[in-house]
């Protein structure tokens, strides 16, 4: 089993998210209130494209920022099963024009099916050099008929300090459309008192209590030593979190040590 210390964990697993489409970004760069953990300019440029062509406000966007602000930290469990209704149904927004029946907003574009099905398609067209197409442009306009990208906004954040009942600086945060959706903590295995299971309590009972703005947003808990790795949901116990255990769902289940961190990262994390 590989030992990693936890910024050389860190570190690693930045690359590899960042090798699968996250892109990295330090929390210092930043710009937001030290208690703010939404990053707001993605959220509303994601719902900007994402609405267009239901011409939607910015008095709309605000208003939707505004819903996701309003929920109270401080009942964190109810706050917490909200956003996560939200995030996986969508939710009714009254529109400021009242003539207007209310729009359906998602806050991820969940489209993978139509995504899949043409990235399917442009796999099966002709390369620019194949005999099928006399001018290489024409392939690559055909081509380009099929070319969809993701429309959702993914970053991973590290040292992110955020003010609550005491500062916190999480370990790594994963959002989609400036929302924190995972948050990982690592621990060292070469460090005898630093066990998954602190990983645990920092989460979901340090985290928990001292920035719940940050939980209250949470789908995904992920501890890790780089040799055990586990996942599982804020509210859940410390037996119920799991080894993530196949990639594509075809293969024979896991994997140990360091391969059941890239099993993780590769099958967890598709996007």
């Amino acid at each position: 089993m590989a030992k990693f210390t936890e910024a050389k964990l860190e570190e690693a697993i930045i690359k590899l998210l960042d090798s699968q489409g996250y892109p990295y970004m330090r929390g210092p760069d930043l710009d937001r209130e030290p208690n703010d953990v939404l990053i707001r300019s993605d959220l509303q440029k994601f719902l900007r494209k994402r609405y267009a062509a239901d011409n939607i406000t910015t008095g709309e966007i605000d208003s939707i920022i505004r819903q996701l602000d309003a929920l109270n930290a401080a009942d964190l469990y109810d706050s917490n099963k909200t956003v996560c209704k939200w995030v996986a149904d969508g939710f009714l927004l009254k529109r400021e024009d009242r003539d207007q029946k209310d729009l359906y907003v998602q806050l991820i574009d969940y489209d993978v099916a139509g995504l899949a099905r043409v990235q399917a398609s442009s796999q099966q067209l002709p390369k620019s050099g194949d005999s099928g197409y006399a001018d290489a442009s024409l392939a690559a306009e055909a081509r380009a008929e099929y070319e969809v990208d993701d429309p959702n906004i993914y970053r991973i954040v590290n040292q992110l300090e955020i003010e609550g009942r005491e500062k916190r600086i999480p370990d790594l945060i994963l959002y989609i459309n400036g929302l924190p959706l995972v948050v990982f903590e690592f621990k060292s295995a070469i460090r005898e008192n630093a066990t998954l299971h602190n990983a645990f309590e920092q989460l979901t009972v340090r985290y928990a209590r001292d920035i719940p703005e940050l939980m209250k947003y949470n789908a995904l808990c992920i501890i890790s030593d780089g040799g055990n790795n586990k996942m599982g949901s804020l509210f859940a116990e410390y037996e119920f979190f799991y080894t993530w255990q196949k990639i594509t769902g075809d293969e024979s289940a896991t994997r140990d040590g360091i391969n059941s961190l890239h099993t993780m990262l590769q099958g967890l994390f598709d996007q």
